[in-house]
């Protein structure tokens, strides 16, 4: 009754220090999820190398190699060209795609007698192994969702200065998020058949195989380019840390002004605290129980603070993780917990504070200066 009722200071406590905590809370499940998606995920999953121009008559050696080597756990290869999707239904591609980054410049593209491992077809049917009719495509399905494409539909890919319009006879799922091997478009073998390229492989190995890997392939096969995932990976981890630390900086000078408002807050109602104290002691209080009732009140605050941050922070976090990083959403507790802490604490202690010299006061002087 006390909390809520007139004079109590529950709505200026929740939103000074609720706003401040809110943000943190946010802030700590943001940087959660984020350093959870690129610390924990991506090393499982991502390849050691991208190997890169190997041309056909080098890739039985290379693959020989990988073969034989027992630090290589497992590696990935195929063909790769660069094209120019120019036309979607005979329209200019960019008509129909606006800006999307498929149709912004030219993309890497692939052929397969067979469907790749680790992809599933949702819609349509992979061409038969031994196809050999007008040129076939299968699309990615979500980036076929995003710009509105449909069974059936054409395409018109420009190839090393070559037009070759392809029929879209089916969509499949293509996960770009393990840093692994992944083309938007891919074609029949029969259809980009005579047009010369090279081949791409991703090689997952151990840490100890990685250096004589590297060496072996530059020696022996100069042209060829060998880029290191991890490194990729780790530059990314640090600029998330900076990012994450530059908001974090920012929560905490809101979670400052919040403080300085809770303060301000305490410190205005000392006079109010003060004539309770002076009436309690009239009625047979002790300092004790009334110091007592005054820090449960505000532990009592500051929990709901602590919550409301909690729920607020939550959303947004899942909002955030969810909508702008299209990625997973896990809650993390261990700074909930710590953020309804944050609130008992900085309430109960300036609580506490201001309620000291409410209690020093002699009764009688208070209740003479309230007439």
């Amino acid at each position: 009754g006390a909390v809520g009722g007139p004079g109590g200071q529950a709505q200026t406590t929740v939103l000074a220090l609720g706003l401040g905590l809110s943000v943190l809370a946010a802030i700590g499940q943001i940087d959660a999820n984020l350093r959870g998606a690129i610390s924990r995920d991506l090393p499982d999953l991502a390849p050691t190398y991208f190997v890169l121009d190997i041309q056909t008559a080098q890739l039985d050696g290379v693959l020989t190699r990988l073969k034989n080597d027992p630090g290589v756990n497992r590696y990935e290869t195929a063909p790769m060209l660069r094209g120019v999707i120019t036309q979607i239904n005979g329209k200019v591609a960019t008509d129909i795609a606006g800006a999307h980054w498929v149709v912004a410049g030219d993309r890497g593209i692939t052929y397969s007698t067979a469907l790749p491992s680790g992809s599933e077809i949702t819609a349509g049917q992979w061409w038969p192994s031994d196809y050999s009719g007008e040129p076939q495509i299968s699309f990615s399905a979500t980036e076929a969702e995003e710009i509105g494409l449909k069974l059936g539909d054409t395409m018109t890919i420009n190839v090393l200065g070559r037009d070759i319009i392809g029929t879209i006879t089916s969509f499949r799922d293509v996960d770009f998020s393990n840093a692994g091997m992944g083309f938007v478009l891919s074609m029949n073998p029969a259809a980009l058949a005579g047009a010369p390229h090279s081949h791409i492989a991703t090689v997952y190995s151990e840490p100890d195989a990685e250096a004589q890997l590297l060496r072996d392939l530059a020696s022996t096969y100069p042209n060829i380019t060998a880029i290191r995932v991890r490194d990729a990976i780790d530059r990314v981890s640090d600029v998330l840390r900076s990012i994450a630390a530059a908001i974090a900086a920012g929560a905490s000078a809101t979670l400052l002004t919040g403080v300085v408002v809770l303060i301000g807050t305490a410190a205005a109602g000392e006079r109010a605290r003060g004539y309770e104290a002076a009436i309690l002691k009239t009625l047979g209080a002790s300092r004790g129980a009334i110091l007592l009732n005054f820090s449960v009140r505000s532990m009592l605050l500051g929990t709901a603070a602590g919550l409301v941050a909690v729920f607020v922070g939550g959303a947004a976090g899942w909002a955030v993780t969810k909508f702008a990083f299209e990625s997973d959403y896990t809650f993390e507790p261990i700074s909930a917990v710590a953020i309804v802490f944050g609130g008992i604490i900085l309430t109960t202690l300036s609580g506490v504070w201001f309620s000291f010299r409410s209690l020093s006061a002699k009764p009688a002087g208070v209740l003479r200066a309230m007439e």
